[in-house]
């Protein structure tokens, strides 16, 4: 039989926890594609990107799809995730944001940067359905084909945006402002996915192995707040070099003025 399902089984406050968890992630990852547009070289390049791909996919979009999914019940019904289709999304979600980001190039490129914006908002869509897949319950799940489009027109649309916030402004503010339209990006992708489900409930259905969320969730947690660590540190200490750089080039002139007098 057809059941309502709740998608704030444990209040609203879980939607803001994903809403930062993925700003976070995207404003980091953000910060690491602009480094990596200014790069000295191709291998320099593609490692920002990397760490870019590392905090986008796997702590905006992956780990932010799991904490809201806490919210997510079925009365009356168990919910589990199958843990190969689980590290795929996430997987998927990495490497298909990488293609996107080394997509855009190092210059603003209308064509490049809506083919990037087009694959990050893939990225974003299919790691939210594989991770739908990874769920496995007493019955089945179907979906709303007109809000599954929905949900992937705003992916794209959304990533293209921040992707374009990134690239062609130079502001700090306005780039933070990036990663806050990636959020929406994501998260707004996600509940309208989840607006999309159908469950029917049959009791008759073996109940589903696995685990938990919960019990995958919080080293999940730790493990994406650890791989935030790296890319904070090397923007860090990446603005840090270019402020060196910019006080060191400016000190051979004054010099200079000084010996003319």
């Amino acid at each position: 039989m057809n059941h309502h399902v709740h998608h704030f089984d444990m209040g609203l406050w879980l939607l803001f926890l994903a809403y930062i968890v993925s700003v976070t992630g995207s404003v980091v990852g953000l910060a690491c594609t602009r480094c990596g547009a200014a790069a000295a070289n191709e291998r320099d390049r593609l490692r920002w990107l990397l760490m870019a791909a590392i905090a986008i996919g796997g702590v905006g979009i992956w780990l932010m799809h799991f904490i809201a999914m806490l919210g997510f019940a079925i009365p009356n019904s168990v919910v589990r995730y199958h843990l190969g289709w689980t590290v795929a999304s996430a997987v998927l979600a990495i490497s298909a944001v990488f293609g996107g980001l080394v997509t855009i190039g190092r210059t603003f490129d209308l064509r490049r940067l809506i083919a990037g914006g087009v694959i990050t908002g893939l990225a974003v869509a299919s790691m939210h359905y594989t991770g739908m897949w990874a769920m496995q319950i007493q019955g089945t799940i179907s979906y709303d084909k007109f809000l599954v489009v929905l949900s992937f027109l705003i992916a794209i649309v959304a990533a293209t945006a921040a992707l374009w916030f990134t690239l062609a402004l130079k502001s700090p503010v306005l780039r933070f402002a990036a990663g806050l339209v990636m959020g929406v990006a994501v998260v707004g992708m996600h509940y309208t996915g989840m607006a999309a489900v159908r469950v029917t409930v049959d009791r008759t259905a073996p109940v589903p192995g696995g685990p938990e969320a919960f019990s995958f969730l919080f080293p999940v947690f730790v493990i994406g707040l650890l791989a935030l660590v790296v890319p904070i540190t090397a923007v860090m200490l990446a603005s840090d070099r270019g402020a060196n750089a910019t006080q060191s080039s400016s000190r051979p002139v004054a010099s200079a003025a000084g010996k003319h007098r």
